[in-house]
């Protein structure tokens, strides 16, 4: 009898030109053995933005393409695609195993973003709109985080035109010089307040799962926390898979074999059981 096996994926980015992801059909050996797919925010950007009906194809097909082509599917939400789904993070193997996003570690989302100041501002608004008791609830911070980063409009990501899209995408993501400072810092940051989140929310959880940095790797927390992030499909770090089974969790390298994806050499595995 086949294993279940729970397949965890983020940051698709599909329709962005920066995105490896050409088509979703590429994705179709990465579905190979998995009973259930999870795709971890950042699947495609639903924000608004120039081109309203390019958003709603990109839309329309990702919704068809996940229905029909491949195993059952759940999407959560991420801060490009923060009303894609009313699911922003889930709970597996009895509470073991935390998923979500990750934009909830940095109070401005993307501290290395153009938009992180934007972004502060409007998350605190969504927070200071809740009562004291729901500020304390992952879920209802969650939302806010959500309705926050649906007001922050897309940038490079809407430009159709290529050599617009490069200058953009150099803008957006390189300049000016420090900004690679601030990812540095965010990647260096991201395990430990992970750890903090886990704690205060979920207790219990053994294993934080995230994407949103774009690092793909597994960082061991000085609490015991094992943090997994799955990459992007944006270069230059790559993409991973997490496959998670009934008695084990396995981060596995994502690779791009003759225009398809499959999965590649195991970069960490753990026992359900003990961390």
């Amino acid at each position: 009898m086949a294993q279940d096996v729970i397949r965890i994926l983020s940051d698709l980015h599909y329709g962005d030109r920066a995105s490896c992801l050409g088509t979703l059909a590429d994705l179709t050996p990465l579905c190979d053995g998995a009973s259930r797919l999870i795709l971890n925010g950042d699947t495609l950007d639903t924000r608004p933005g120039p081109a309203p009906d390019f958003t709603a194809a990109l839309r329309a097909e990702v919704s068809a393409h996940f229905a029909q082509h491949t195993p059952p599917v759940t999407f959560l939400t991420g801060n490009h695609d923060p009303d894609f789904s009313a699911t922003h993070s889930l709970d597996l193997a009895g509470g073991r195993v935390f998923v979500t996003h990750g934009d909830i570690l940095f109070d401005n989302l993307v501290p290395w973003g153009n938009d992180a100041t934007l972004a502060r501002q409007r998350v605190l608004a969504e927070l200071v709109r809740l009562d004291p008791a729901a500020r304390d609830r992952l879920e209802d911070r969650l939302g806010a985080i959500r309705r926050a980063a649906f007001g922050i409009p897309q940038r490079h990501q809407a430009e159709r035109h290529g050599l617009k899209y490069a200058a953009g995408f150099l803008t957006d993501t390189v300049w000016p010089p420090l900004r690679v400072l601030r990812v540095l810092r965010a990647w260096r940051e991201a395990p430990a307040r992970a750890a903090r989140l886990t704690l205060r929310h979920r207790p219990h959880a053994r294993f934080f799962i995230m994407g949103h940095v774009h690092r793909p790797g597994a960082w061991r927390t000085r609490g015991g926390l094992i943090v997994l992030n799955t990459g992007s499909f944006c270069p230059p770090l790559g993409t991973a898979a997490v496959d998670l089974t009934p008695d084990r969790i396995t981060l596995r390298r994502v690779e791009r074999r003759r225009g398809e994806f499959r999965l590649g050499a195991t970069l960490a595995d753990f026992a359900l059981a003990t961390a």
